[in-house]
């Protein structure tokens, strides 16, 4: 399994599940202010919103807390000078790390990270220190049920994607970063409920880790996901299959 955003992997350790469900919405009320106040506050005519509303309701953020979180957008608030910044490095067992995060104090952000990096034997390095071993693509995510594999290639071929991969629970669709918002429209028309749609980084190379690297890299990332700055993780590292088994028995 390929390290990315959005990490699906074990979430051990059950008491720490409401805390990072409320951080993990707090995140996306953030994501879904800051688009909203970019754009139109309404997800049919800004895709960065839609995107955003998507993140959510996959998360299962209740639909009052989308709601307030478009709503907020339209008054003076906190939220009004968050920016995108992104931070690149290298953690546990060499593996690179790209974080993207939304922040109103780029210095406390970046302070605070390379406060983490070192703390875990790891480096922040400068800009285009590791994002040149990652391409940033599209991805379009839909649960495997919804459509068949033969289906969702063709219609991901025929909106432009570059490739479509099945996994166990979902279909994958990549595409091209400037074909992203065309690829998008037509599976929509097609097939309403998607269950992510963004822009990501994705290696182009993976690192093979062991179980002991694996479970560093693991706890990394819940440190950095920790920081309310940080909105999504991308790693490169890969880890046996066997190995996740293990784990979760």
């Amino acid at each position: 399994m390929a390290g990315h955003s959005h990490w699906a992997g074990i979430k051990h350790k059950k008491g720490k599940a409401d805390k990072q469900r409320s951080k993990l919405f707090s995140k996306l009320s953030r994501e879904i202010t800051v688009s909203a106040k970019l754009g139109l506050p309404d997800p049919d005519f800004n895709p960065r919103l839609r995107s955003a509303v998507l993140a959510a309701r996959e998360a299962n953020m209740p639909k009052d807390n989308i709601l307030r979180a478009i709503k907020k957008a339209q008054g003076p608030n906190e939220d009004s000078n968050y920016e995108k910044s992104q931070y690149e490095g290298f953690g546990p067992g060499g593996v690179a790390f790209i974080i993207e995060a939304l922040t109103d104090n780029k210095n406390r952000t970046v302070t605070n990270l390379r406060s983490l990096f070192e703390k875990n034997g790891s480096s922040l390095g400068v800009e285009g220190s590791v994002s040149y071993q990652f391409e940033e693509l599209g991805q379009i995510k839909i649960k495997k049920e919804l459509i068949s594999e033969e289906e969702i290639f063709t219609l991901a071929t025929e909106a432009g994607a570059e490739d479509c991969v099945t996994n166990d629970q979902y279909h994958e669709i990549f595409c091209k970063k400037e074909n992203f918002n065309d690829v998008r429209t037509s599976i929509e028309a097609k097939i309403k409920d998607l269950s992510f749609a963004g822009i990501i980084w994705k290696p182009k190379n993976t690192v093979p880790v062991n179980k002991e690297t694996f479970e560093k890299i693991i706890d990394f990332i819940d440190l950095i996901e920790d920081d309310e700055d940080v909105q999504n993780v991308y790693t490169n590292f890969d880890v046996d299959e066997k190995i996740l088994k293990e784990m979760q028995t």
